[in-house]
């Protein structure tokens, strides 16, 4: 397997409902997913970029989340239709999406 030069990282993580912290399984995770899925599919980015769900990325509240590592940028609230522009400004132009960032409370 080649090194990628980014990994993208998005939150599939469910609670049961009215859990306090609620979930981005709640919030459309699985859609966001896909939507990278099929975007990495179509651009025929697996290789350079790695795509990977993972569980509680911590910022419950503003979910679906999303984080670009190395970049180590957050994206929060996260929809299918904003996937397409962090693929290809983030990902390939190395721009990273302003309107989406994740304020800065969520890393303190």
């Amino acid at each position: 397997m080649a090194k990628p030069e980014k990994h993208v990282f998005v939150c599939a993580q469910s609670r049961p409902p009215g859990h306090p912290r609620g979930s981005c399984g709640q919030l459309g995770c699985a859609a966001v997913f896909q939507t990278f899925a099929q975007q990495f599919e179509a651009s025929q980015l697996h290789g350079k970029f790695q795509l990977t769900s993972t569980g509680c990325l911590g910022a419950c509240d503003v979910g679906p989340t999303v984080i670009v590592y190395p970049d180590a940028v957050m994206y929060t609230k996260v929809k299918p239709e904003d996937v397409g522009e962090i693929v290809s400004q983030h990902l390939q132009k190395g721009e990273p999406v302003e309107r989406l960032l994740a304020p800065a409370a969520v890393w303190s």
